[in-house]
């Protein structure tokens, strides 16, 4: 085989699982042993390691993995399903990522946001780093703006700061911020990300959401990227959201193409 010295080897079955040829390594050790695998042109073997410089076939046709992770940042547009594909047909994140369906490979949203929730949605295939990033333990920031139908008076914010019962147990925002100028609009940070949490907490002091935004996700923000568009996280961003959650940063990323467009965060 032609290879680097310091190129990095996998094994051959990883890569054929990586390139999603085979659902798992067990499969691709089995498509290996039948001999329909080949290796810069000669038949492979069992438990032999390749490098980025081989090329390798299945029944004559180059398999190219997908070994990079991808890090995106969505604007989330309105009436919008936050899954990677919808059985009632509805239009998904997903079908908002305009990639080859080999590059959308294993991308799938990091929590979720309601149908009709806009804003700030992050999606990768790196499930290290979007478990954590949706685990309270690492109490990830994330900013709502909502508008409600009824102003919302001093005494009830002071209510969500100090926490309501929830359905499924108690809940607080970590901070509050009704708007001066208009009290129909209000802030809240939270940690936790549960099922319409944001919505039923309103909810729970006698508040009805006309319309919620996410503004903020661990510090990052719609600014630059229009409704229904994205963009690729930046490495510095990536390796902040590693720090973040107590992760190592990757080596490499996935160039993507750039979403545009503008969006209002409120700030702290």
């Amino acid at each position: 085989m032609t290879m680097s010295d310091k190129s990095p080897l996998i094994r051959l079955n990883r890569y054929l699982a990586r390139a999603g040829v085979c659902p798992s390594r067990r499969k691709a050790d089995e498509l290996i042993a039948s001999g329909q695998v080949r290796v810069n042109g000669q038949v492979a073997r069992l438990g032999m390691r390749v490098g980025p410089n081989d090329i390798v076939e299945v029944n004559g046709v180059r398999v190219v993995p997908q070994t990079q992770a991808l890090y995106i940042l969505m604007n989330k547009p309105h009436d919008t399903i936050t899954t990677c594909e919808d059985e009632r047909g509805r239009r998904t994140v997903l079908d908002l990522i305009n990639l080859p369906p080999e590059q959308k490979r294993g991308l799938f949203p990091v929590g979720r946001l309601d149908r009709n929730t806009t804003g700030v949605l992050l999606l990768t295939n790196d499930g290290e780093l979007a478990n954590r990033l949706m685990h309270p333990r690492y109490r990830v920031e994330k900013i709502y703006v909502a508008r409600t139908a009824r102003p919302v008076r001093p005494e009830e914010a002071e209510q969500l700061r100090r926490g309501v019962q929830l359905e499924d147990g108690p809940a607080r925002a970590v901070r509050v911020a009704v708007n001066p100028a208009d009290p129909h609009e209000i802030a809240l940070m939270i940690y936790e990300g549960r099922n319409r949490q944001v919505r039923r907490m309103l909810e729970a002091i006698g508040h009805d959401v006309i319309q919620l935004k996410r503004t903020h996700y661990a510090g990052l923000t719609t600014k630059g990227v229009r409704p229904g568009k994205w963009r690729r996280l930046t490495e510095s961003e990536v390796r902040r959201l590693y720090r973040l959650v107590g992760l190592k940063p990757p080596r490499t990323f996935k160039p993507l193409p750039m979403g545009h467009g503008n969006a209002n965060a409120l700030k702290r």
